[in-house]
This record gives C-alpha cells, sequence and structure tokens, in this order.
C-alpha cells in the first residue's frame, strides 16, 4: 500500500497547485472584468438590434469589437483636419463647465501622458521615502515645478508611488531631484514587484 503523505509534502503540493492555479485565475477575472466592461457599449445599439433579441442570448464580447470599432473610427475622424477642428471646438466648450473642466483636462493630461512614446511613467525610481534610510519605488511624473522649486530652493520633480498589491491607487511626492535615483528597470519589471509585494523582482543587471 501507498503510504500516507506527510503533512509536509501535502503542504507542498498544495502550494505548487496554487502557483499554477493563481495566476490562470488572475487571467481569467482580468479578462471577465475586461469583456464585461466592454460589452456596455451596447447599450448604445437600439435594443432590438441587440444579440438578446437578435439571437435570444447574450453574445460576450461582441461589446468589445464593437468598442474596438468605435475606437478605430473615432481615431480616424479626429486625425484629419476637419475632426480636429470639432475636437478644438469640443474642448473649448468643456472648459467652459467649472467642475466637468477640472476632471476633463485632468484626466485627459494622465491620458496622454500614459500612452506617449516619451511618457513619464516609463522612468522607474527610487526615492527616500516615508524617511531617510527608507527607500520606495515610484514613477517620476514630471520635472516641470517651477513655482515648488522655486519656493524651496531647490530642482524638484514629483514622484508617484503607487499602492501594493493595487497600484491604480497611490500618492504623488514632491522630492528635491539630487534625492531621485533612476532605475533601469523597466516599468512592467517594477509593477510585477508591486503588485506581488516584492516577491517578483527583477533579475539583477550585471554591468561589465
Amino acid at each position: 500500500m501507498t503510504p500516507v503523505a506527510r503533512p509536509r509534502s501535502v503542504r507542498r503540493y498544495l502550494v505548487a497547485g496554487i502557483l499554477v492555479w493563481l495566476p490562470v485565475l488572475a487571467v481569467i477575472w482580468v479578462i471577465r472584468f475586461l469583456v464585461q466592461l466592454t460589452d456596455q457599449t451596447l447599450l448604445l445599439v437600439p435594443q432590438s438590434y441587440r444579440p438578446e433579441a437578435l439571437f435570444g442570448f447574450a453574445l460576450p464580447g461582441l461589446g468589445a469589437i464593437l468598442a474596438f470599432l468605435i475606437l478605430l473610427v473615432t481615431g480616424l475622424l479626429v486625425t484629419n483636419l476637419i475632426g480636429r477642428q470639432l475636437v478644438v471646438y469640443w474642448e473649448e466648450l468643456l472648459q467652459r463647465i467649472p467642475l466637468v473642466r477640472s476632471i476633463y483636462s485632468s484626466v485627459k493630461g494622465l491620458a496622454e501622458s500614459a500612452f506617449s512614446q516619451d511618457s513619464a511613467f516609463r522612468k522607474v525610481v527610487l526615492i527616500p521615502y516615508p524617511r531617510a534610510g527608507l527607500w520606495s519605488i515610484g514613477f517620476l511624473t514630471t520635472d516641470h515645478l517651477g513655482e515648488i522649486s522655486d519656493k524651496t530652493g531647490v530642482p524638484c520633480v514629483c514622484v508617484f508611488i503607487p499602492a501594493t498589491p493595487n497600484p491604480t491607487s497611490g500618492f504623488i511626492v514632491i522630492v528635491p531631484r539630487a534625492e531621485v535615483i533612476e532605475l533601469s528597470m523597466s516599468a512592467d519589471a517594477a509593477m510585477k514587484m508591486i503588485v506581488t509585494l516584492g516577491v517578483v523582482a527583477p533579475p539583477t543587471t550585471r554591468h561589465a
């Protein structure tokens, strides 16, 4: 008869199973969330033309295709001369609405920074936070802090420190430029380290 597995062996098997299934379930959860989110675009379609009315059941993922087409067509329209002018008129209208103005300009600035080729979010840095001798990983978002630099008397930069394990939230810290250490690790490697609570650290880069 096969001997009963020791508790330590059972624990090892459970951990091995978790390491296999946890990333898979995380990917499935993210994909499911994105599909459900993009399926909301089907609300733009008249009810009589929605999958439920045409086929009698929902078609998950159809909203993602519709969202892709909407983004593609919108991009094609706003990249020509007439489309750009319409965007200017639309933004001028939004700038006249107090609350909407601040929200729109903030989100637009964030989106432009995140998707630009020279995005500041690509710069991973270390800063002495929450006190000297302790270090936090962050993303340098801007070094154009004229008034703050003038008031403090030293060049300052703004660093975004993501929360862990949820990097979609966090806070910004104004740091003297001389105290910022730029790292060679990629933004993806930094995010993996943040999300995994530091368990998945980037490999050491050895310089010749």
